[in-house]
C-alpha cells in the first residue's frame, strides 16, 4: 500500500532548514533504506508543501515518521497528514487495473 506524508511548511521554511536538514535528510534516508519512503520532497513555486511517498502496510510508520521530524519538532511544519493512496497505474502500483 502507499501512504502520503503532506507538510504544510511554514513561510520562512527556505532560511531555516537550513540548521535542521542534515538531520531530516538522515531520518528520511534511513526510512528508505528500510524500504518504507519510496520519494520525498518538497513542491515548488511556492515552496509551501512538501510530500513523502512510503510504501508500507498501515500508516504507522509514515505517522511515527512525522512525530521524530526535526522540521516538525522544530516548527518547520505548520500541519501535517498522513493519506492512503490508491495507486492503481504505474508499474508501481500497490493494485494495478487495466
Amino acid at each position: 500500500m502507499h501512504y502520503v506524508l503532506i507538510y504544510d511548511l511554514c513561510s520562512d521554511y527556505m532560511e531555516r532548514r537550513v540548521q535542521f536538514r542534515d538531520e531530516h535528510l538522515t531520518l528520511a534516508w534511513a526510512a528508505v533504506e528500510r524500504g518504507e519512503i519510496v520519494l520525498a520532497g518538497a513542491l515548488d513555486e511556492p515552496v509551501d508543501r512538501a510530500m513523502l511517498l512510503f510504501h508500507i502496510d498501515s500508516p504507522q510508520a509514515a505517522e511515527e515518521f512525522a512525530r521524530n521530524d526535526p522540521y516538525v519538532i522544530n516548527g518547520l511544519v505548520t500541519h501535517w497528514q498522513v493519506r492512503k493512496w490508491n495507486t492503481v497505474v504505474g508499474n508501481s502500483a500497490a493494485t494495478p487495473v487495466r
